[in-house]
């Protein structure tokens, strides 16, 4: 267990990682992932329980320091500092050996021993191929510091992939990585014959490489959840779980509700029922009203010994209904820059029921366009003209400026009244009903919700806006593959028209179908 103030953070949680072991940490972002790995790496000590470790581990955050004066060199030597700590002892025992020196022949056999089983000789080759398979930086005199945040995490993950580490733990490997990149790092964690455990939203990868999946997501008693049989089994065990949840829910609902109506019922009795017809006599009365009244203790009785015992089962995700009507016009959009920004004019023309997949490397502009088309950013050329009706909603990687002190409900509230204040018509759905966040979350401030929730009510604003062409970007960031699954299928038969900008392979995948605007431009870090 471990807390953080009046919150726990992580509980219940018993894993197991060996030689062989590729082990999927999942769960919605708030739910104890990093911290889990920490609590495995002996970084963080938990409130509770115990961790038991043996042979040698490394850890790969999401973020590298480099606020001192480490260079890649010395990256790589940390990485392989056991390998060459080996070769040293074997070309002492070597030389010992040589010159007849008394025990030299134990120490050489324990050296070489050592050394082969680190196959140290091929350690730093081994980081060079890393290095080449992730795209990373291998000047070994070149400082971290003058490197980007993305290729700095690049060399990192390369030197660990190629050490003889006996445990990898990964936060969110595949961040910073191009298509090349991750298959290697696939291929890496396959072919690995140490054991491996990561924590990662990408889809592709946890199918690819990942043989048993620990779920932090809540269940019916609040203990995570064990699945083996890769990524298959873990839907599928997911759902089986999740539908027995309902189903005991459901029928504890449905007798707390048939106790409920019986003590009513007893109740109505005790009050007029019970009357014997005129002329009965006392005694008649008297035993008769007494059985009505143990009849009504006996219900009410039934009544407080029953408790719902399994909790509500988090909600799935209800689309709203959206007004837009097919082929009705939503903008248009002809030869638009951003100077600096998108230096390729694009034309673009959406309407209701559109589908269009934006794609492109990073820097080519599309989060720039998905602005331009919001009416966030003002082009400086071409031209925009959007209906005068049409409504246009934008999923942002960024996080709205909300007042951090707001609960998520009063936040959601909040942009109804703007909304409104607009003259926009129509209805919002109510928040609690769109299955987006549950009855906590509806009551924490905005500033104590993980990045995940914050991009769930985000999602939830803009389906607010009863929107006719709803922009996603980066949609799949910060939520779970389970909600991802789910917005998927209600982007495929929403009536609105959809713009989604992407580097998913999942998503990319499962959107295949649609439509192309593909911008081009040189990768920035």
């Amino acid at each position: 267990m471990v807390r953080r103030g009046e919150s726990t953070v992580l509980s219940g949680a018993d894993v197991t990682v060996s030689a062989g072991s590729r082990l999927a940490i999942v769960g919605e972002n708030g739910r104890g992932k990093t911290t889990l790995l920490h609590v495995l790496a002996g970084t963080l000590t938990p409130d509770a329980g115990t961790v038991s470790r043996t042979g040698t581990l490394a850890l790969v955050e999401q973020t590298l320091c480099a606020e001192d004066e480490r260079t890649v060199g010395d990256l790589i030597k940390e990485a392989v500092g056991d390998s060459l700590t080996a070769l040293d002892l074997l070309q002492s025992a070597t030389e010992a050996l040589v010159q007849g020196e008394p025990g030299a022949e134990h120490a050489y056999a324990r050296a070489l021993e050592v050394a082969t089983t680190l196959d140290a000789w091929d350690a730093e080759r081994r980081v060079d191929v890393a290095l080449e398979g992730l795209g990373a930086c291998a000047d070994r005199d070149r400082h971290l510091a003058t490197l980007s945040v993305g290729q700095r995490y690049r060399v990192r993950l390369a030197v660990v992939l190629g050490s003889s580490t006996d445990l990898l733990l990964l936060d969110e490997p595949t961040n910073h990585l191009d298509s090349a990149a991750l298959g290697f790092l696939a291929r890496s964690l396959r072919e690995r014959p140490g054991g491996v455990a990561v924590v990662s939203h990408d889809r592709v990868l946890l199918r690819e490489v990942a043989t048993t999946f620990l779920d932090l997501d809540p269940t019916r008693d609040g203990l995570p959840r064990h699945y083996a049989g890769g990524y298959d089994g873990w839907v599928d065990g997911r759902h089986r779980e999740r539908k027995r949840w309902e189903q005991e829910h459901a029928a504890q609902q449905a007798e707390h509700a048939q106790l409920t109506r019986a003590a009513e019922e007893a109740r109505g009795r005790l009050r007029t029922g019970w009357r014997p017809d005129k002329g009965t006599g006392k005694h008649q009365r008297a035993t008769r009203a007494a059985g009505v009244v143990q009849a009504f203790n006996r219900r009410v009785e039934d009544l407080e010994r029953h408790r719902i015992t399994v909790p509500e089962p988090p909600r799935s995700l209800s689309w709203p209904e959206l007004p837009t009507r097919a082929g009705h016009q939503v903008l248009h959009g002809r030869d638009l820059t951003v100077s600096g920004r998108l230096t390729q004019p694009v034309t673009v023309t959406v309407n209701g029921g559109d589908r269009l997949l934006l794609t492109g490397p990073n820097g080519a502009g599309k989060s720039t366009l998905l602005g331009v088309l919001a009416g966030r950013v003002r082009p400086t050329g071409g031209s925009l003209v959007v209906h005068h009706d049409a409504r246009v909603a934008l999923l942002s990687q960024e996080v709205p400026a909300w007042n951090q002190e707001h609960t998520a409900y009063r936040a959601y509230e909040a942009q109804v009244d703007r909304l409104h204040s607009r003259g926009l018509s129509g209805d919002a759905p109510s928040l609690s009903g769109l299955g987006l966040l549950d009855t906590v979350t509806l009551r924490t401030p905005v500033g104590r919700m993980s990045q995940g929730q914050k991009r769930r009510l985000h999602l939830a604003m803009c389906l607010a806006e009863r929107p006719d062409l709803l922009m996603l970007d980066e949609p799949t960031n910060h939520l779970s593959a389970s909600l991802v699954d789910e917005l998927t299928r209600a982007l495929a038969s929403t009536p609105c028209a959809v713009l989604v900008a992407t580097h998913d392979r999942q998503l990319l995948s499962d959107l295949a179908g649609w439509p192309r605007l593909q911008l081009t431009g040189a990768q920035q870090e």
